[in-house]
């Protein structure tokens, strides 16, 4: 724990820059995860929502922490980070090509065969409840993974593992509702995940070429920095652009105002 430890005290900007850049993979993968988890508890009555997502989020604790105790195993291979910015790019390349149609896409509870096979034992909701556990099992190996590929610092694996709870019940609610109102902020999001997984990828190069320049430049302080100022640019500076200029383009008014007319429709019709 004290080589950790002291490596953060060492490098203090690093170890922010790190922590940054794990809030923003998290958070940002936690979108879909939230949208999921949202999708799920759909069907179940308006009071049991909640509920239901409070429990899961007791899973997503016990798993995370289980996972934990995988990450400093996993730390020890050195190609869980080019397997992890290949993951990442690999969501950017899916995300992409599936287009509009890939914002529709929700989960049909019905056609799982977990849930086929506890709805008959335990009910409904606690049926959602057991498929939620299932589910944030799924999303902690997933995010975990993320972490893992980012540092092999077990001190901060441990803080973006938690992050990650965090920013699925917190912070990605944020990011939808942004995203709502700057429907280009999504493209941002996306450009940034290409970012963080190039930056994954070339450890390649640290791995085969020890000492080159390339491979001190990716590994140093500054770099991280500048990753972290970079990220938080692709965000700052299209939103800057369109509040100033209105470009991008901000259709999210209309959109808004189309969810309350159909929204009203309903409460008329019932």
């Amino acid at each position: 724990m004290y080589a950790p430890l002291q490596q953060i005290l060492d490098n203090p900007l690093a170890a922010l820059a790190i922590v940054g850049n794990l809030v923003i993979i998290e958070s940002l993968l936690s979108v879909d995860n939230a949208a999921v988890l949202a999708t799920m508890v759909g069907d179940l009555p308006k009071e049991e929502r909640k509920k239901a997502l409070r429990y899961g989020i007791f899973g997503a604790y016990i798993f995370r922490g289980l996972c934990i105790l995988f990450a400093s195993f996993l730390i020890q291979f050195w190609f869980l980070k080019p397997l992890g910015g290949l993951y990442l790019l690999y969501l950017v390349y899916d995300h992409f090509k599936a287009g509009p149609a890939h914002d529709e896409e929700k989960i049909e509870k019905e056609k799982s065969w977990f849930y086929r096979n506890t709805l008959g034992l335990f009910g409904k909701f606690w049926a959602t409840v057991a498929l939620i556990e299932l589910m944030d099992l799924a999303f902690s190996i997933d995010n975990v993974f993320a972490v893992v590929a980012f540092t092999d610092n077990l001190i901060l694996i441990c803080a973006g593992v938690f992050i990650g709870i965090l920013a699925m019940r917190l912070v990605a609610q944020a990011f939808v509702l942004l995203m709502g109102k700057y429907p280009f902020l999504e493209t941002a999001a996306f450009v940034v995940i290409a970012i963080l997984g190039l930056k994954l990828l070339l450890s390649l190069v640290s791995h085969f070429l020890p000492g080159h320049p390339v491979s001190e430049a990716l590994e140093s302080e500054a770099a991280d920095v500048t990753l972290t100022i970079l990220t938080v640019a692709c965000f700052l500076i299209p939103w800057a652009t369109s509040l100033l200029f209105n470009w991008p383009q901000r259709p999210a008014g209309n959109r808004a105002a189309e969810a309350r007319q159909a929204d009203e429709s309903v409460r008329q019709q019932a």
